[in-house]
């Protein structure tokens, strides 16, 4: 989880090949309207996020084998309540890092319907973890399978 430019997809892809699961980058669960109102620049409300949520929630619950990592930014504690209420043994790795290097990040991305423009947006509504959420914080200025080690080494310290 996290904000756009986080790295959800990049590091999401790479703990999942290191986890032996699949892996879904919930942008590609978006209904077309949402992405074309992301691509104006517009934020999604609540009211497009729903459907998207419950389909990342169906998502993870249909798992199988060794799991699956699913890319998502759940910003907001009801966003991922919503999502648990489908897959309720949901872990979450909030990817976080420095607006600066967040939005250089988005500055360098081409071909991707997420605009800039939504970054302080998107700072804007993220509520971290909760102590009662599962979860890890892991840092993302550091090279990708550092970034890796460190959810790894998050996740494995969880109590379940």
């Amino acid at each position: 989880m996290g904000v756009a430019g986080s790295g959800k997809s990049t590091v999401g892809e790479a703990l999942a090949a290191r986890l032996g699961a699949d892996f879904t980058d919930s942008d590609q669960l978006h209904p077309p309207a949402n992405i074309e109102k992301m691509s104006n620049g517009i934020p999604l409300d609540d009211d497009d996020r729903r459907p998207w949520l419950d389909l990342v929630g169906a998502t993870l619950a249909a798992a199988s084998g060794a799991g699956i990592v699913v890319a998502c930014s759940a910003l907001r504690r009801h966003y991922r309540d919503r999502i648990r209420l489908a897959a309720p043994d949901t872990v979450f790795v909030h990817l976080h890092g420095d607006r600066a290097v967040l939005a250089t990040r988005l500055g360098a991305r081409r071909g991707h319907f997420m605009p800039a423009s939504l970054l302080d947006s998107q700072l804007r509504s993220l509520e971290p973890l909760d102590d009662d959420e599962a979860g890890v914080v892991v840092e993302l200025g550091a090279p990708i399978d550092e970034v890796v080690d460190s959810a790894l080494a998050g996740l494995s310290g969880l109590r379940r």
